[in-house]
């Protein structure tokens, strides 16, 4: 048989998605923005401080250079200008990719006892409360594209059900968050928007380096994953947010998918 003339369609096809996150080729949501556009979307990149100058020259390694927005969770003003800027542009939102998080070092590899609230404060802030930040300011363009074929709010996630070495207030953060996106489904899914979290394996990104004994989570995984698990590969992670900004999910919402070999399938 001959080979078909048929134009291959992405599953992304049209649809307009927001990345937050990039910073290196290694960051996971790099992988995402670089398969969303694979895939058929039209995305736009977020960044902040000085990592704002480093995330543009990253983009200008993707298929097609996307536009970057300065935008600092943190910062209710960076949030409404960002959201302003983004809707002189686009007209809806189909997509939002969370791929924010951040402990300050006293609450990593310390206890539960190393940090005080203003550490703390800081890592649920930008860890949990992102996620409702910017489905509230973004959220007139989420529901533009609610009416329609639906809008997917996708959150990356690390499993927060059990205590983890080392992790600390990140894992207290990565638990708000796991709640918080239930709650937002509740909220959002009558507008026709989805919220759904990834929990992923440990990739050998930027983020995880800083975390002290991050061999430790590269050890656990080689020896728990059954269908095992590639610390260098983001390639899984991204298949799976990007399935979850297509349409083949409309009905899937509060839900965390786990996308880590099966490790978290096993007692022991």
């Amino acid at each position: 048989m001959g080979r078909s003339n048929v134009a291959r369609v992405g599953i992304l096809d049209g649809k307009r998605i927001l990345v937050t996150g990039v910073l290196t080729e290694e960051s996971l949501a790099f992988g995402v923005a670089r398969l969303a556009i694979e895939e058929g979307a039209e995305i736009v990149l977020s960044g902040h401080g000085r990592a704002l100058r480093i995330t543009k020259r990253v983009a200008r390694k993707l298929p097609v250079t996307p536009e970057v927005l300065e935008l600092d969770v943190a910062v209710p003003e960076q949030l409404r200008a960002a959201a302003d800027k983004l809707a002189a542009r686009w007209d809806r939102l189909d997509g939002l990719l969370h791929a924010i998080g951040f402990a300050p070092p006293e609450a990593l590899g310390r206890g539960m006892f190393g940090a005080g609230w203003e550490e703390v404060g800081t890592s649920l802030n930008v860890s949990a409360y992102s996620l409702k930040a910017l489905a509230e300011h973004f959220g007139p363009l989420l529901e533009a594209a609610g009416r329609g074929a639906g809008a997917s709010v996708v959150g990356r996630d690390f499993d927060a059900t059990v205590a983890w070495p080392v992790y600390d207030w990140m894992g207290v953060a990565k638990a708000a968050l796991e709640s918080l996106a239930r709650y937002l489904a509740r909220d959002l899914g009558p507008k026709g928007i989805r919220v759904n979290l990834v929990a992923a394996g440990p990739v050998r990104t930027m983020a995880a380096k800083s975390i002290p004994g991050f061999g430790t989570f590269e050890d656990t995984w080689k020896e728990r994953a059954p269908l095992g698990w590639d610390v260098h590969d983001s390639g899984p992670v991204a298949k799976a947010c990007v399935a979850l900004f297509s349409d083949w999910f409309p009905a899937t919402t509060g839900e965390i998918v786990h996308v880590d070999g099966g490790a978290h399938a096993l007692g022991a």
